[in-house]
């Protein structure tokens, strides 16, 4: 599976991406986007902002515009799937997944194992299974500890890139050890 992952500022600008693939299951972490869905991903991705404000903001949401908020699954287009989270200060956390259509015979020996039960695979991905929401909550909470830590650097102005490599590295291992 391939993922791309942004933080959206409080203006609707991108502030932090990154692409990477799945570390589960044998992948090697190297991002393999359709080449025909290529041009969609960050559209699709921008598109959700939509959907996460009015999430956010419905009368319904017991903590809106209060504590972070983990949306899970909050939009779907073609085969891409796209799941949210809500910061304290109202940015947006959006993790794009793109899987991938597996060989039949990896995907019979994976579905025989007992690990394909925990970690499914792409050919049968489920985004709302218990075990998929709870590897993208955990990623984001450790992507939001991440994320605290560098806005409150006194060298960090608000909405503003951030191109810190510690940053960097902190993603890549939450989406190592969850995705």
């Amino acid at each position: 599976m391939s993922y791309y992952f942004s933080i959206v500022g409080t203006n609707d600008k991108a502030l932090y991406e990154h692409e990477f693939g799945t570390s589960k299951q044998g992948g090697d972490g190297i991002a393999r986007f359709p080449t025909e869905s290529r041009h969609h991903i960050q559209f699709v991705s921008n598109s959700s902002i939509d959907i996460v404000e009015e999430v956010q903001w419905s009368p319904t949401t017991p903590t809106s515009g209060g504590a972070p908020m983990y949306l899970k699954h909050i939009d779907k287009f073609q085969n891409l799937y796209v799941s949210g989270f809500i910061t304290g200060g109202n940015v947006k956390f959006l993790l794009l997944t793109a899987p991938a259509a597996a060989p039949a015979s990896r995907s019979s020996a994976l579905a025989s194992s007992a690990r394909a039960s925990a970690y499914p695979s792409s050919s049968n991905y489920n985004p709302t299974a218990p075990a998929t929401e709870e590897a993208v909550r955990n990623f984001f909470v450790d992507v939001y500890d991440a994320w605290v830590k560098t806005i409150m650097s006194p060298f960090y102005m608000v909405n503003d890139k951030v191109t810190s490599p510690v940053f960097r590295g902190r993603v890549a291992g939450a989406a190592k050890k969850y995705l």
